[in-house]
């Protein structure tokens, strides 16, 4: 398989002084941790809307065959309570502005537990997926059935 390659464009300084360049924790990780580029610890009060924190980058992926997302960071979500807004966010290929990530604390608002992010903390992951385009072919039936048919949500029993 041929090396793909994506440009980045550092927008925040702090991210090459400080905290360093995005890149794969481990040989095997499937994706890159984002940092936090905002310039004062925050606390995200549970049952506020969503804020977007800045990730300090920009990509140029210009390729129809690939996206990528930005997804929580699972500790994160399972010890603290910070989630993403809009659960997974979708960055298009012809997409080169900053790149957001939505941050929300999904604590119940009687817990009163407010989720604190520090400038620099890696807060999200991006990951970059391979694309299918298919062209649509509108049908009155569809030319072949399968056993499931149009038994929907919960028809297999599971």
């Amino acid at each position: 398989m041929s090396k793909i390659s994506i440009e980045i464009k550092i927008l925040d300084d702090r991210i090459i002084k400080l905290w360093g360049t995005p890149t794969y924790q481990t040989d095997l990780a499937a994706a890159i941790d984002l940092y936090a580029c905002i310039d004062n610890t925050i606390k995200i009060k549970p049952g506020n809307p969503a804020q977007l924190l800045s990730s300090g980058i920009s990509i140029h992926m210009n390729d129809k065959n690939m996206m990528a997302m930005i997804l929580p960071r699972s500790g994160l979500g399972h010890k603290k309570g910070l989630v993403l807004g809009n659960t997974a966010g979708v960055i298009d290929a012809d997409y080169s502005g900053t790149i957001l990530m939505s941050v929300w604390n999904r604590n119940t608002v009687e817990s009163n537990i407010d989720i604190e992010i520090v400038p620099g903390e890696r807060i999200a992951q991006m990951i970059f997926l391979p694309i299918i385009r298919p062209s649509f072919k509108i049908v009155e039936n569809f030319s072949s059935q399968n056993p499931r048919g149009e038994r929907g949500f919960g028809s297999t029993n599971a």
